[in-house]
């Protein structure tokens, strides 16, 4: 996520956005409702400067580089915040948090969570599994501030399908929602739900530094490089009810967590995989429980070039390198790789979004569960004299 001011006063930032997938629900904001095979630049005017996209089921979160929250796509549960269960297909302002800084926010399948500066968690939409963390299993069209934190500082927030995990700034993780397959990491009690935050176990004296959630996963990555995992199980093995550490001689730095697997980026730039989007299992994924080591496979076709970021949706996965391009593969049905047709790819392909040029600055991809966003920046220098 871009820090506040940081782009100098003689510099000004360009934005271009991209989206491709499903789109039906809205969440391309194309203002058409229907799929896109190929990538779409949005005219995206009432939308400043983009600090950070979060995805979900079918609908997107945009947080602006002061703070403001604009929603998106089905709304079908209140996920929006909009005070209705309206779909929108253009960005649209959320008013409750005027007078908020909101600083990292998650999207579910049907749920929202935010993070103001403040460290306060709000959330809302789907709460019929406990998720929105309020102690009861109701939805609610408007954010409310999680209670339970009010004496605590939150870090960020991570939402699956029906859970939500939450990073607090004394390292310690908590949970709450659906619990049936592990994913709240409580100790092994038959737990199915719970509708308030209870801390992780197995995390005590780990340093977390990400968190991450999709479809029954929970995942995290610590301080000096480890990955953690629990919930359902990967490569069709037993679920997994408190954080396990995948022994590895690798560092990870960034975690993507999809519906059946894990993408995972070390501190060298390079792409591992647990698990697998296509039903097709390699023999040297299948689980072998005293060799963890095998249960990753590199994702090998970047040509030696370093990768910056890494994306999962539901059943696809997306991937930036340090050239600048953006690769897709995985499941295709809804045109979420970009590539103009519905076809699945078992390795990185290349999507065309624009020219690259010398004025790029970043580039980021996000990923829905079946829709794909990348946010280009480009510096361009304004009239102003520069200062020496």
């Amino acid at each position: 996520m871009a820090e506040h001011g940081e782009t100098p006063a003689d510099e000004e930032e360009e934005q271009q956005v991209w989206s491709w997938g499903a789109g039906t629900d809205g969440q391309l904001g194309t203002a058409k409702l229907q799929d896109e095979l190929l990538p779409q630049l949005l005219s995206l005017t009432s939308l400043p400067s983009i600090s950070m996209l979060a995805c979900g089921g079918a609908h997107v979160i945009a947080l602006t580089s002061d703070g403001k929250v604009f929603t998106w796509g089905r709304g079908s549960s209140g996920q929006l915040g909009h005070g209705d269960i309206l779909n929108i297909t253009l960005p649209k302002l959320v008013s409750f948090f005027d007078g908020y800084v909101i600083t990292q926010a998650a999207a579910g399948w049907s749920h929202s969570g935010f993070v103001s500066d403040s460290g306060c968690l709000f959330t809302c939409g789907n709460g019929s599994f406990g998720q929105l963390g309020h102690g009861d299993n109701m939805s609610l069209r408007t954010p409310a501030k999680v209670s339970y934190f009010s004496n605590e500082s939150v870090k960020m927030v991570a939402c699956g399908m029906r859970h939500s995990l939450v990073l607090l700034a004394g390292n310690q993780v908590c949970g709450f929602g659906s619990g049936k397959r592990g994913q709240l990491g409580f100790t092994s009690d038959g737990t199915k739900s719970v509708n308030l935050p209870c801390v992780v176990s197995g995390l005590k004296d780990v340093e977390v530094t990400r968190i991450s959630a999709n479809g029954d996963h929970s995942a995290a990555i610590s301080a000096d490089g480890q990955f953690f995992s629990w919930g359902r199980g990967f490569c069709a093995g037993p679920d997994v009810q408190t954080p396990q550490c995948l022994p590895s001689s690798l560092s990870f730095r960034k975690v993507a967590v999809g519906w059946n697997h894990a993408l995972l980026l070390t501190v060298d730039g390079e792409v591992f995989k647990l698990g697998n989007t296509l039903n097709k299992q390699p023999e040297k994924q299948q689980l072998q429980i005293d060799s963890s080591e095998a249960l990753l496979a590199k994702v090998s076709d970047f040509d030696g070039v370093k990768v910056l970021q890494i994306a999962a949706g539901a059943e696809h996965s997306a991937a930036v390198t340090e050239n600048g391009k953006v690769k897709t593969w995985g499941w295709g049905e809804h045109g979420q790789l970009g590539l103009g047709n519905t076809n699945d790819q078992t390795s990185p392909q290349l999507v065309s979004v624009g020219s690259i040029d010398l004025r790029t600055k970043e580039i980021k991809v996000y990923c829905g569960s079946g829709f794909t966003y990348a946010v280009r920046r480009k510096q361009g220098l304004s009239s102003s004299p520069t200062s020496s």
